[in-house]
């Protein structure tokens, strides 16, 4: 198998464990339901280029978008992406870009894996609760943040820090393979 290929490979294999990872979950009523698929974002920054990375959640987006059931719930669709949650969808894809550039620039530390998803998590959180607002024409941000934001900071903090974990020891394996 060429490097290539192999990155392909994985690329593809991210975006399929984020959705796995998507289906546990935990419905809320804020419609927003707590999913361990942000860890698949998480955990493709850590192990890949900041593109592939970035194509993983791309690919995994847009495999919802046309209807395989692969978001939180077995959901699906284009009207689940152009939905009120839509945008934290779409924030996996900002996420795994900002966390990918920020690891790419920087030393290989434990820290920086986690100052890089934290930053992922913000820029996802951020576009998601934009979004959240315009398609609900909620203009209290007090609100939407506690809809949105606040129930997930405890639980995104330990996906962060696995995810961190996980990658800081298999990234230099895997860079031996698909580098």
């Amino acid at each position: 198998m060429t490097v290539k290929t192999r990155t392909l490979a994985f690329t593809a294999l991210l975006a399929a464990a984020t959705a796995v990872l998507a289906q546990i979950s935990i419905p809320l009523p804020s419609m927003v339901p707590i999913s361990l698929g942000t860890m698949g974002g998480y955990l493709a920054a850590g192990l890949l280029s900041w593109q592939a990375a970035t194509m993983s959640q791309l690919i995994y987006v847009l495999i919802g978008a046309v209807g395989v059931p692969v978001f939180a719930g077995f959901a699906g669709g284009f009207g689940t992406v152009m939905g009120p949650t839509g945008g934290y969808l779409i924030g996996y894809i900002i996420s795994a870009l900002t966390a990918g550039l920020i690891l790419s620039k920087t030393s290989r530390k434990l820290y920086w894996f986690i100052i890089a998803m934290a930053a992922g998590t913000f820029f996802c959180y951020l576009f998601g609760t934009i979004w959240y607002m315009a398609v609900m024409s909620q203009t209290n941000i007090a609100a939407a943040l506690m809809s949105c934001v606040v129930p997930f900071l405890p639980g995104d903090a330990v996906k962060i820090l696995l995810a961190s974990l996980l990658s800081f020891k298999l990234r230099p394996i895997l860079r031996r393979t698909i580098a």
